[in-house]
């Protein structure tokens, strides 16, 4: 019985020497055969070249901005709003901080109701003026009203810009 339990533990032993990866380390060995890594080479670098500012007398200033100013006499920048024209109240505010709280209308002109930041009603249609960016009232539904504001770049043109300030529920 002990040479049988023997024969059979060596038998078992024997059976397992084999563990079928034999295939697997081939495949492990030879996975980064012929593949090396190639590293583009580095940009030429070009010398320095310093300018020389004694010459650059007729060159325009860098540090200054290219477009003429408004104050210096300048020309006017392109789409300008009407900077002469009476403020409205509603013009005070940040179109951000106006809520329009209703709709109504009358004789076939829609009114907007707008809450100003104060808690003051006002009631606006077609054509008033209301935030600080020149926003004039272009449209009024009883979901909002289309506003076109007029904004200016850092070159002094004036960009057109579309708003919707909708009624809050």
């Amino acid at each position: 019985m002990k040479r049988l339990s023997i024969l059979l533990s060596a038998l078992v032993l024997v059976a397992c020497g084999n563990d079928g990866l034999k295939d697997l380390r081939e495949f492990v060995q030879n996975a980064g055969a012929g593949m090396r890594g190639q590293v583009a080479p580095p940009p030429e670098v070009k010398p320095y070249q310093a300018f020389n500012y004694d010459n650059a007398a007729g060159l325009p200033d860098p540090f200054k901005p290219r477009k003429q100013d408004m104050r210096q006499g300048g020309r006017p920048g392109l789409n300008q709003p009407d900077l002469e024209r009476r403020r409205e109240m509603l013009e005070e505010y940040p179109l951000e901080s106006l809520k329009m709280v209703g709709y109504m209308q009358k004789g076939g002109v829609g009114y907007a109701v707008v809450r100003s930041p104060d808690g003051r009603i006002h009631r606006v249609t077609k054509g008033n003026y209301l935030g600080q960016n020149f926003g004039q009232i272009r449209s009024i539904s009883d979901a909002g009203v289309d506003i076109r504001e007029m904004v200016q770049d850092s070159g002094g043109d004036w960009s057109e810009r579309i708003s919707t300030l909708q009624l809050m529920e």
